[in-house]
């Protein structure tokens, strides 16, 4: 049975763009056959600045979503990365396994470095080193597969060298895994910079849909999507119209369509812009109805995430003590 692990760390409220790419593909993967693990990565979230009080709020949000969005922790295990310690356990190993230049590369701590430096910020240590803990966090469970959006495949890349260094130094210890994208909405962009992904901790929020907006916003933020300048009506060109093609893309993801299809029904923004609004409320709405039924049981939620972490911790701790017998450490 294929093994899946994916997570999303609770540094801001969920986005469709989070949705889309990952929560949707989820769902989809726990009613395959197979064995899938989904995680709230909160160990990420610490990387850079945050309010701790913020920080569980997000925590258990974030779990709450996961569940709102079709979930079923009787066909996987949801859990909370924090609450299983062969996350940290393992992730010290693989950075005696990677190397200072592969970790500079990383396209993330290149940008997110030089943001923190821009605004007069320490770059911290972790901010280079988290791609090893997300490592950790996947080759902990023997994970065959990671749904990812496009911006994590290089993290999944890096997890796969350093199983295969670590194999080929040690003996043969973890699987490599692959990561596997969506066909389309791998990549939601901001509907006012369409040249940048729909982060969930951007400053501006005016071109970022959340889970837990309200159709009124959503509405509105669609019908104020940046678009493109030029002739020839509604055309899909990523390259020279990445504000009409980010919203065939939302709407090819709503709907199941083809995004170059699409466009040629129609010759103005306008009702593009409309169709897309009323296909992510639609969308959007049964997620937001099951949230609002979780939130008020709290308890429940947290029983699942206690649950699942036992179930995670049973499955992690076997691969991570047979990690620490083949490089050599003795056993307690």
């Amino acid at each position: 049975m294929t093994r899946i692990f994916s997570g999303i760390t609770p540094s801001g409220h969920l986005t469709l763009g989070n949705y889309l790419g990952a929560l949707r593909q989820w769902v989809a993967a726990e009613h395959s056959p197979s064995d899938a693990l989904f995680c709230v990565v909160d160990l990420h979230a610490l990387t850079v600045e945050h309010d701790p009080a913020r920080l569980r709020r997000l925590t258990r949000q974030n779990a709450t979503l996961f569940l709102a969005a079709g979930l079923d922790p009787r066909r996987c295990t949801l859990f909370v990365q924090s609450h299983v310690a062969e996350h940290t356990r393992l992730s010290y190993l693989l950075e005696c396994t990677a190397t200072d230049g592969e970790l500079r590369r990383m396209i993330q701590y290149r940008e997110k470095a030089a943001k923190a430096e821009a605004a007069g910020q320490g770059v911290r240590l972790s901010l280079l080193t988290y791609p090893v803990l997300m490592a950790a966090d996947i080759l902990a469970y023997a994970a065959d597969e990671v749904p990812v959006g496009e911006d994590q495949r290089q993290h999944v890349e890096l997890t796969r060298d350093l199983a295969v260094r670590f194999n080929q130094r040690y003996g043969h210890t973890f699987t490599v895994p692959k990561a596997t994208l969506p066909t389309v909405g791998a990549r939601v962009m901001d509907l006012q910079d369409p040249t940048s992904k729909m982060g969930k901790s951007s400053e501006n929020t005016a071109g970022i849909v959340y889970l837990l907006d309200e159709p009124a916003v959503i509405t509105k933020k669609v019908m104020r999507a940046v678009t493109d300048s030029g002739e020839g009506g509604v055309v899909y060109d990523r390259a020279t119209r990445p504000g009409v093609a980010n919203l065939l893309d939302v709407l090819a993801a709503c709907t199941g369509g083809d995004p170059e299809k699409l466009a040629e029904g129609y010759a103005q923004y306008g009702p593009l812009k409309r169709d897309v609004a009323e296909a992510v409320v639609e969308l959007l709405r049964p997620l937001r109805e099951r949230h609002a039924g979780l939130a008020a049981d709290p308890g429940e939620v947290e029983r699942v995430l206690r649950e699942g972490a036992e179930r995670a911790r049973a499955i992690a701790r076997p691969v991570v003590d047979r990690a620490y017998e083949a490089t050599g450490l003795l056993a307690p």
